[in-house]
């Protein structure tokens, strides 16, 4: 298939993100770069598998990169790793970027952004959102359940409008066939996600149960609204203008996607480090600053932060 642009790009996080969307790219005809560690062999090996809801697919021939220091310089490198792996971000990121390409960070959590532009600076940094159902089930091999809509735009404030760039690279994830969107107002899309991610990451964690269950118990239920409820109050008290009638599309939309591990409770699971301050931590502190208050969530935060150090393998 004919490439639509010649924007080469690197993925950091081959799993159930960065896997499916630079796969998509790759499929599609663009020059994409993935960083992998465990499953370098087997992709370089046996290519990456990916069973989608926008179509299974089999990439044979992966440009795979066991380190950093053998990935090119790329336009775009895509941050797709867990934020409980950002400390490794100085030594990411200044490979693929190191001829002033751009960081489009797709991570869970507020003002994430940060690490990014930490080490090359907030003017190369983008930020953005996936609404999506995916997860890693082995070595190079994919399983996108449902969703997978990205929504991203500048993490620099002051923009007027949507960027040049953020639009050209999001013509190119819409080639791909990805659903993606840019946006003018990241605060919002971020704030916007975090109505999903805090109900529901920390019930499933906290309550044992999938989003199904969740939604389907009615004190849970009532439980999951109130928090969304709150974050939403939170939002705009932070200056983020998301519109009211995503309080009930966040239930509704729950109510119907396909019973689904949110990615904390697979963490969980799997004894691997949550992201509780990435979604938890840094909105709560947001929140403090402008004097909203948000019990529940806090609640939620001190019961993750303890589960998490106590699930932690000895």
């Amino acid at each position: 298939m004919v490439r639509m642009s010649t924007r080469r790009y690197a993925i950091i996080g081959s799993g159930a993100l960065g896997g499916l969307y630079g796969g998509m790219l790759a499929k599609s005809g663009f020059e994409v770069h993935f960083l992998l560690r465990s499953d370098f062999d087997h992709v370089q090996t046996n290519g990456l598998l990916v069973e989608s809801v926008w179509g299974d697919f089999h990439l044979q021939h992966v440009n795979c990169h066991r380190s950093v220091e053998s990935l090119p310089a790329c336009d775009v490198t895509i941050v797709a790793i867990k934020t409980t792996h950002n400390q490794l971000l100085p030594s990411l990121l200044p490979s693929p970027t190191r001829n002033g390409g751009t960081v489009l960070v797709l991570q869970n959590g507020l003002n994430v952004e940060a690490d990014s532009a930490a080490v090359v600076g907030i003017e190369r940094v983008l930020g953005g959102c996936c609404f999506l159902c995916s997860n890693k089930i082995g070595p190079g091999h994919i399983r996108h359940l449902d969703f997978g809509r990205i929504v991203f735009g500048e993490y620099q404030e002051g923009q007027t409008g949507i960027s040049d760039r953020a639009q050209a690279i999001c013509d190119d994830l819409v080639a791909a066939g990805i659903d993606a969107q840019a946006s003018d107002d990241l605060k919002m899309v971020r704030w916007r996600k975090l109505m999903w991610n805090i109900p529901f990451n920390g019930l499933s964690v906290v309550l044992n149960a999938t989003t199904k269950e969740i939604v389907e118990h009615p004190e849970s239920e009532a439980l999951a609204d109130a928090i969304i409820r709150e974050v939403y109050a939170a939002a705009h008290a932070c200056g983020a203008n998301v519109p009211s009638e995503m309080i009930e599309k966040t239930m509704q939309t729950t109510r119907k996607m396909v019973p689904y591990d949110s990615s904390m409770r697979l963490d969980y699971l799997n004894q691997r480090p949550m992201e509780v301050e990435a979604i938890f931590g840094n909105p709560l502190r947001a929140a403090c600053q402008r004097n909203a208050a948000m019990p529940k969530v806090e609640m939620l935060y001190q019961q993750l932060r303890f589960i998490d150090t106590m699930n932690q393998p000895k």
